[in-house]
């Protein structure tokens, strides 16, 4: 399976190294030296990473054959796609790849169809999941213990707890969390890149405040409610 794991950014310096926006959480097992990536677009590629640093903050890569600030900056918003093994998993049983929750069917304890897990969105404080509603529209899910209760991959599905108004967001409210998780994380929406998704075990943190804005929201629209997204 292939995956984005990073983002070819300007040239830095007059020796070949670009700086690099890393999508994946595991840049140092993804991003070493001597790595062969694929590219898109492919005619750019593949590069080999002959050395990488962090410099204020950022990784630099170099690849080889690469030598100065020209032949860098031709690289410029070209994405690297790592081979990743399909069975591979993280080591944290709370984590998962964003490909592993991808398309996972959302149902409520009692057996209610939500719908489908469509995007992951990497909030500084949580992640969410996108989930499309048979008709059409959207809601978020906050990717906490509290709320998502079970994970089967094997079922391919996602049993959910929602709190008390949590599935009454708006549609505005689903794009503004999309555009804040893709300010973020520079990522655009059909990429599919190496991330992980943590589930957080405290709802306060992470859930609770999604819930009552939820709820908060679904209250002021008791008059004239509009069509959650």
């Amino acid at each position: 399976m292939q995956l984005v794991v990073a983002r070819i950014g300007r040239a830095h310096g007059i020796k070949g190294e670009v700086t690099v926006e890393v999508r994946t959480d595991e840049p140092e097992l993804r991003l070493p030296p001597g790595a062969v990536l694929a590219t898109d677009p492919p005619g750019a590629g593949p590069l080999t990473i002959e050395q990488g640093r962090v410099h204020s903050g950022r990784l630099l890569l170099r690849f080889a054959g690469v030598r100065d600030r020209t032949a860098a900056e031709a690289l410029r918003n070209t994405l690297l796609i790592a081979e990743i093994d399909p069975e591979e998993v993280p080591e944290d049983p709370e984590e998962f790849y964003d490909y592993q929750l991808m398309d996972l069917d959302v149902v409520t304890e009692d057996g209610q169809e939500i719908g489908r897990v469509t995007e992951i969105s990497h909030l500084p404080s949580q992640d969410l999941f996108i989930v499309e509603r048979p008709d059409g529209s959207e809601v978020m899910i906050p990717f906490v213990e509290e709320i998502v209760t079970e994970i089967d991959l094997d079922e391919q599905r996602a049993v959910i707890n929602p709190p008390r108004g949590l599935l009454d967001l708006d549609e505005a409210d689903v794009a503004s969390e999309r555009e804040t998780s893709r300010t973020e994380t520079g990522a655009a929406p059909d990429d599919a890149t190496a991330r992980t998704t943590s589930r957080a075990d405290d709802a306060t943190s992470a859930g609770d405040d999604a819930a009552a804005a939820a709820a908060d929201d679904a209250t002021s629209r008791d008059v004239a409610p509009e069509d959650p997204r």
